[in-house]
């Protein structure tokens, strides 16, 4: 299957990696980061049963930044709202993605319309986002990444003396039955009665985002990482009680804040 290449960055991945969030397991080899653009900041990631949250702001573009972190190439496939970033398609980990070179970083900033152009992700009303504007509205709210790493290359065999009895049976594609990245199985009280979500990805504005293609073997058809982001409002998330509720200005009230009653000020006659 043809894969898609990005230019490589002048910022190579090789220090400096976040102490936190740390990436599922140990040895990740791909970091995954949200970066509001219109602020130029990664996003923090909160974290509430096991599921990581980042807080997007209504109308702000991002992107999806991707750090690899080992000496070999690895596949990269991405959805967001359950639908992969390149076809549109509702994703699958068996589908194309972005192949990334060793020590790579690259930020992948829109839906892919073509090689030189990407629709911008943009954060916005669920309703307008491009899963429900496309009639696919059920997974608005999260973003996925399945690593694949890459299989070795083989020369090709040398020809028998005889005629081989019978030919070795083909190992079959991978099933398209894999589910989808972006589905969320919501469980518990919480989740009944929390509140509906602020924010989808939008089909933003166009800009020139360059990639090629290339060929890329999968070493097996199970990724070695998946990861699955959710995302929602600030105010959402603190009603969730995934992000903790601001303290009033001053702290909390003190029962005995004095040492004695002042004077009132004095009074006004009109």
């Amino acid at each position: 299957m043809r894969h898609l290449i990005l230019p490589l960055l002048a910022t190579l991945a090789l220090t400096g990696f976040k102490p936190y969030p740390p990436d599922p397991g140990l040895n990740s080899p791909v970091e995954l980061s949200i970066v509001d653009r219109g602020q130029g900041n990664e996003l923090p990631y909160y974290s509430q049963r096991g599921q990581r949250w980042v807080a997007g702001q209504n109308g702000h573009p991002y992107s999806l930044r991707l750090t690899n972190r080992t000496p070999r190439r690895l596949l990269v496939v991405l959805s967001v709202d359950g639908l992969n970033v390149i076809n549109g398609q509702v994703a699958s980990s068996d589908q194309t993605g972005y192949v990334l070179e060793p020590w790579q970083r690259a930020d992948i900033t829109g839906w892919r319309k073509s090689h030189q152009e990407v629709a911008q992700f943009v954060f916005t009303d669920p309703g307008r986002s491009y899963a429900s504007r496309t009639g696919r509205p059920d997974n608005v709210g999260v973003i996925g990444m399945a690593v694949f790493n890459e299989a070795p290359y083989l020369r090709p065999p040398v020809a028998p003396a005889a005629p081989m009895a019978r030919q070795r049976a083909q190992v079959p594609a991978a099933e398209s039955a894999d589910r989808a990245l972006s589905s969320v199985e919501a469980t518990g009280s919480a989740v009944a009665s929390a509140p509906a979500p602020a924010l989808g990805t939008g089909h933003g504005a166009r800009e020139s985002s360059y990639s090629g293609s290339t060929d890329f073997r999968r070493a097996s058809p199970m990724p070695v990482q998946q990861v699955s982001v959710r995302y929602d409002s600030e105010r959402n998330l603190i009603a969730r009680g995934i992000i903790p509720r601001p303290r009033p200005v001053g702290g909390e009230p003190r029962a005995f804040p004095g040492q004695f009653v002042p004077d009132p000020p004095p009074y006004r006659w009109r």
